[in-house]
């Protein structure tokens, strides 16, 4: 049982909010796609399919970060009682757990298409190159942008084999929601951050973080009207979209707040996905 909960503790299963964020724009490249196929019967195994990809990746994606981040961790408040950075458990022990979880993940991702494999193992360059980049750039959240909604595509390529013009607008609007959320996120640790060296949007635009994620929110939005603006009215689909709106303008109001929370306004964000895959699903 000990064992057990350094792994969880080391893969983060016991914050299911980083592997939803991970996996709600797999739902929506998958949704997307499946409007164009005409309700394939493909769609609710690789919906099973994706979740349990972004669950894998995720949890490897935790381990790789912790392993390359261990001796900034110990100098956070936030993450000194991370299972590597405390000395629970060795380096090379957890670069094992990587090594396990990815070649899960790659049995999974050969049940798609060719190009879905190839934008599968794309992906990995992108997923273990993202911890190096709060080293050398104060916008690391664009590229964890990048990185978290590359599921986009390749769920939009699984369906239907191709990448669109459209595919790519969703996937830009994604990336903009991404840095959004995550520069709340790294708001919780700005002074540590400043202290030990790490760079970070939260801390590039800490005098006017309510302009940056709203500009950025608003882009999003923006790119999702545009990109839908056919399908808007009185149905299904523009009543989830415009909880998803709204989800995002509570997000904005609260970081004028004093006393604000920024991780239960991070963790808001489950509810953001899960609000835009359901109207895109419910697309007429």
């Amino acid at each position: 049982m000990h064992h057990l909960k350094i792994f969880i503790d080391l893969t983060r299963l016991n914050k299911p909010i980083g592997f939803m964020l991970l996996f709600w724009p797999c739902s929506w490249g998958l949704a997307f796609a499946n409007k164009i196929k005409q309700n394939s019967d493909l769609f609710f195994y690789y919906f099973i399919l994706f979740f349990l990809g972004s669950l894998l990746m995720r949890s490897a994606g935790c381990i790789f970060n912790d392993i390359v981040d261990k001796d900034f961790d110990k100098k956070v408040k936030r993450t000194k009682n991370r299972p590597i950075a405390s000395g629970k458990i060795s380096v090379s022990h957890s670069f094992l757990y990587v090594v396990i979880l990815c070649l899960i993940a790659f049995f999974i991702l050969i049940q798609f298409n060719l190009l879905t494999i190839i934008l599968g193992m794309s992906s990995m360059v992108l997923a273990f190159s993202y911890p190096f980049m709060k080293r050398i750039t104060y916008w690391p959240q664009l590229f964890l942008g990048i990185t978290f909604n590359w599921g986009i595509i390749m769920a939009y390529a699984a369906l239907n084999n191709n990448i669109s013009s459209e595919i790519i607008i969703l996937y830009l609007s994604a990336i903009f929601w991404t840095l959004g959320y995550d520069t709340i996120y790294g708001s919780q640790d700005m002074s540590d951050d400043e202290i030990i060296g790490i760079k970070s949007t939260s801390i590039k635009f800490k005098k006017n973080i309510n302009l940056f994620i709203s500009t950025v929110y608003f882009i999003s939005i923006g790119l999702l009207v545009y990109l839908f603006k056919g399908f808007l009215g009185l149905n299904i689909f523009s009543f989830f979209l415009l909880l998803f709106i709204l989800s995002l303008l509570y997000q904005i109001l609260s970081i004028r707040e004093k006393n604000k929370n920024f991780l239960k306004l991070f963790k808001f964000n489950n509810y953001s996905g899960l609000f835009l895959f359901l109207g895109i699903y419910f697309i007429n």
